[in-house]
């Protein structure tokens, strides 16, 4: 049998030790928002008021201060600005859409971290997922999703 070198050795017990680690997820509280066609996957934990968006600050990717009003509506509801950072992944739907998105993904992050967020959150109706979509467009309705109506003839 050969003999094991010492790098090897070495290099067994760096892989060990690697699978063994585990990260510790306890304090990251995640929640899922959507609107229309747009979904945001929001990490929250407890932290110095860090927000970033698609690796960017949310104040560079939402750049309006309409925007802002709406995204930190949850933790202006929970008394918390500042005191969550976070990580957020926006995919698919236009801005509006995806400022929602965010906004109720925040939201049933919030719910997770603490039950009492919970009842206040849903009291201000945050927690109910927007479900109106974009109809489908119909054969014959020329273009549209309804039939248009004629006007009266004279």
């Amino acid at each position: 049998m050969p003999r094991k070198k010492k790098e090897d050795s070495i290099k067994e017990a760096q892989v060990k030790e690697t699978k063994t680690k585990k990260k510790d997820f306890s304090n990251i509280f995640v929640g899922t928002g959507r609107r229309k066609t747009a979904i945001a996957r929001v990490w929250l934990q407890v932290g110095k008021g860090i927000l970033t968006v698609n690796d960017k600050p949310i104040e560079e990717y939402f750049t309006s201060a309409k925007a802002k009003k709406i995204y930190e509506e949850p933790l202006r509801v929970v008394n918390r600005i500042g005191q969550f950072s976070g990580t957020i992944k926006v995919s698919g739907g236009g801005a509006a859409a995806q400022i929602e998105a965010v906004k109720h993904g925040i939201t049933r992050a919030l719910a997770v971290s603490d039950s009492e967020f919970r009842t206040i959150l849903s009291k201000k109706k945050l927690l109910t997922r927007d479900s109106r979509m974009k109809e489908r467009r119909k054969y014959g309705h020329a273009g549209k999703a309804r039939k248009m109506k004629q006007s009266p003839k004279r």
